[in-house]
């Protein structure tokens, strides 16, 4: 990707995955097109604005090789888009940034250079105070891209007081943080993201699970969205600290089929990830959609996946949703103990979350378990409540979490007021990081939690019935390729520190 003169705009993906995946980065994890690198860069594209965009991760570029490209390209602006591809993804990935924002210091100081993102809305003083950066976002962030972008133009020579949402210095110590922009309406308009010829499309591939049978599938690769924030309020959960309200906004379903035809068409995409952190919710939303990769008339060619909840999916949609192309729906049941769900303002009850586990497979839709141990109220004893629930249910996936305090969380507010002993680096808050490092309960330690954590991972997915379950559903070649992803054992600072090396 080239440009004949100078970007007003560079908006930089970061990476870093080695980090935060450790081994599982090679090969297994999803790299997914940048959602909101897409919808700033289709805001500016919009008003006429020369616009870049580097994804450092898809492109494997290190912190050095993105600030001599920055060098060379000489933008008036660059933006660090820190969101991630789920909404726990963005503290981890202060990693990747906060180094390429050093790296890009060192070697072209006067750069000026805005950050954003969930992460850096949830503590935006503290990301300005500690990383080097110019200024910082407290909010979604086109309005203020464009606002500062718009006052450098000027020369910079008042202070930026009007530039909504800026987090910035008055002097050396002191930091100010002007009103935050108000939320866009029209998602279809402005922040349609429609830009996909900015993006290295050909580097782009899915997890391995949403192919199993179809490995080779996993590229071309595409995520799109439907929906953004969340009207629920799980404890665990930082999806709105961007948008600093509970506010569910809907795109047009006619917009979101007419870009999975684009995507379809101009680069052969059939295996896409919808984004939504609730995606089946809306029945009427949800349903247009369906009805709309329908008419397409190639709706069995694709593969879809996407978030659900127990308590939105509705029998009588699930076969509309199978025809669309939805071949995966990931549901949040987190605890196998109704007191720990309830503690975490997710009450549910088991048998809700079986009866609708089993419907979702009867109609032809693989199922992907979320389960988190570590919760406020877990023991030993519920932690294995959840993982024989995983075990019961015998999902075609699971992903098994610790409890992390993220900031922009409900859980974070209460470790920060508890005193509450949090991870020394933004990497461990990865999940599978060696430094991870998840809340501990009142009954188990840090280390205890994430040590059941992994072995839940292993003694899940090496179980014979698992595994003959994959076999007859999949392929012997998918139930190979579990087998040896499970052979991936983590290394964990924490772990073996309190137990020893594994």
């Amino acid at each position: 990707m080239t440009t004949t003169s100078r970007p007003d705009l560079v908006l930089v993906n970061p990476g870093g995955r080695e980090r935060i995946y450790q081994q599982l980065g090679n090969d297994l994890t999803a790299i997914e097109p940048p959602l909101w690198c897409r919808l700033l860069a289709g805001y500016a594209v919009d008003r006429g604005r020369r616009v870049v965009i580097i994804d450092s991760e898809a492109e494997a570029m290190g912190p050095q090789a993105v600030a001599e490209r920055i060098r060379d390209l000489d933008p008036v602006l660059v933006v660090m888009v820190v969101f991630g591809h789920q909404p726990s993804a963005s503290t981890q990935q202060m990693v990747g940034a906060g180094e390429a924002c050093a790296a890009i210091k060192d070697l072209t100081p006067e750069q000026p250079i805005l950050i954003v993102g969930g992460h850096v809305s949830a503590l935006p003083e503290r990301t300005l105070a500690e990383e080097r950066v110019d200024f910082a976002c407290k909010g979604e962030g086109p309005a203020t891209m464009m606002q500062l972008l718009e006052w450098l133009e000027t020369g910079a020579e008042d202070e930026p007081v009007g530039v909504a949402g800026l987090v910035w210095r008055d002097g050396e110590d002191k930091i100010r943080v002007n009103l935050s922009a108000p939320l866009i309406h029209d998602l279809d308009t402005d922040l349609h993201g429609n830009v996909w010829h900015l993006l290295p499309m050909e580097k782009y591939r899915a997890h391995n699970w949403q192919c199993f049978g179809d490995l080779a599938s996993r590229i071309p690769y595409a995520s799109i969205y439907t929906t953004l924030g969340c009207p629920y309020k799980c404890s665990f959960c930082c999806i709105n600290a961007p948008f600093e309200s509970n506010r569910y906004r809907m795109r047009k379903p006619a917009e979101v089929v007419k870009e999975v035809d684009h995507l379809y068409r101009t680069y052969g995409v059939k295996t896409f990830k919808i984004i939504d952190e609730m995606f089946v919710l809306n029945d009427k939303h949800v349903s247009a959609i369906c009805d709309g990769l329908i008419d397409l008339g190639y709706s069995d060619q694709l593969n879809f996946w996407a978030y659900a909840r127990v308590d939105t999916v509705k029998q009588g949609t699930l076969a509309k949703l199978r025809k669309a192309g939805i071949r995966w729906l990931a549901l949040g049941i987190e605890s196998g103990s109704k007191h720990v769900r309830d503690g975490a303002d997710k009450a549910l009850r088991h048998e809700d979350i079986v009866g609708i586990v089993r419907d979702i497979q009867k109609a032809g839709i693989s199922v992907i378990g979320n389960y988190i141990f570590g919760l406020p109220d877990d023991t030993l004893e519920t932690m294995r409540e959840t993982l024989d629930l995983a075990k019961d249910l015998n999902c075609e996936f699971a992903n098994f979490y610790s409890a992390m305090a993220y900031p922009g969380s409900g859980l974070y507010n209460q470790a920060v007021a508890n005193g509450w002993a949090l991870p020394e680096s933004w990497s461990g808050f990865s999940q599978h990081s060696y430094d991870c490092k998840p809340l501990p309960t009142e009954h188990c330690t840090a280390a205890q939690v994430l040590k059941f954590r992994d072995d839940a991972f292993h003694e899940y997915f090496a179980a014979e019935r698992y595994l003959g379950m994959v076999a007859q559903r999949f392929g012997w070649d998918t139930r190979r390729h579990i087998e040896e992803m499970a052979e991936h054992r983590l290394s964990r600072k924490l772990v073996e520190e309190e137990f020893g090396p594994a």
